[in-house]
């Protein structure tokens, strides 16, 4: 099947074994009833897809058991392993990581639930090797909880399985001047979104973090710059977005062709979303989207 065929959302792209793997939120309602998975479509040149293939299902017993949102898979330490949000009866959402030997899977639970704080509502962990070979969790705090989003980071133990020590604060959504006011859907709750934290190094060393947030036209992604080239920061704002139009969650990849590659969801309606993508340029502090 081809990009438009498949609805995803949160789309994250592994290069393995010759192959594109899309990984993303696949259930067909995210939001609402028990979780059923994730899957995982395979390509070659990132327009025709083969798939989908069961990459992950829910043992008995599992923790999480709807809210199944955002995998992302890394190859780490000879295997794969799945940072993947959930929520179930008696935790808060959370980011727990799942390992599996092969790309595609299966993938199996590794961590002993989520690895984010227990008494916050957190989603979206992303992995970050920092300059030592040292792993950390980068994830977002909900603004469900605290009004004012925020993206966090905090040391992991070397086999992924544990958090080490206490989560730091790198920045809030409201200190970027294209994050706005967002309403839940049930209009109870307002504040500031913080989701979708992605982290990419430019080939002049400068540390950015993509994330998304809602903006003035909707659902958007830009990015913020690490002064210290470290993931603990501080952390500076670009001035604008990078895609402002109803898409976000966005990651970075390299293609085969050696071109830089973002893709989002868009638009930010279930059951519409789609995987697309936008060939990037690096530019001396940042990015651009190549039109």
């Amino acid at each position: 099947m081809r990009t438009g065929g498949i609805q995803i959302r949160d789309p994250f792209i592994l290069k393995a074994e010759g192959r594109y793997y899309l990984f993303g939120s696949t259930d067909r309602d995210i939001w609402n009833g028990p979780g059923a998975g994730f899957d995982t479509y395979t390509s070659r040149d990132l327009l025709e897809w083969e798939g989908p293939v069961e990459a992950f299902r829910p043992p008995a017993g599992f923790w999480g058991t709807k809210n199944f949102w955002a995998p992302e898979v890394f190859a780490y330490d000879g295997a794969y392993y799945m940072f993947a949000s959930f929520l179930g009866e008696g935790y808060k959402r959370g980011t727990a990581v799942l390992r599996a030997e092969r790309p595609a899977g299966p993938y199996t639970p590794w961590s002993d639930g989520p690895v984010t704080p227990r008494d916050w509502m957190c989603l979206d962990g992303t992995l970050h090797i920092g300059e030592a070979g040292e792993p950390w969790l980068v994830f977002c705090h909900e603004w469900v909880q605290i009004g004012d989003g925020t993206v966090c980071a905090a040391r992991l133990s070397r086999d992924l399985r544990a958090p080490e020590g206490e989560p730091v604060t790198l920045f809030s959504s409201s200190e970027a001047p294209w994050s706005g006011l967002a309403r839940s859907p049930s209009n109870r709750i307002e504040g500031y979104v913080t989701d979708g934290c992605f982290l990419h190094r430019l080939a002049n060393g400068t540390l950015l973090m993509l994330w998304s947030c809602v903006g003035a036209e909707g659902y958007c992604i830009g990015y913020a710059r690490s002064e210290s080239g470290m993931v603990l920061g501080p952390w500076r704002q670009a001035e604008k977005p990078l895609f402002a139009q109803d898409g976000g969650h966005g990651m970075i990849f390299r293609g085969d062709d050696g071109r830089l590659w973002l893709t989002i969801h868009t638009p930010n309606q279930t059951p519409l979303e789609r995987a697309a993508f936008f060939a990037l340029e690096e530019t001396d502090d940042g990015l651009r989207r190549v039109l």
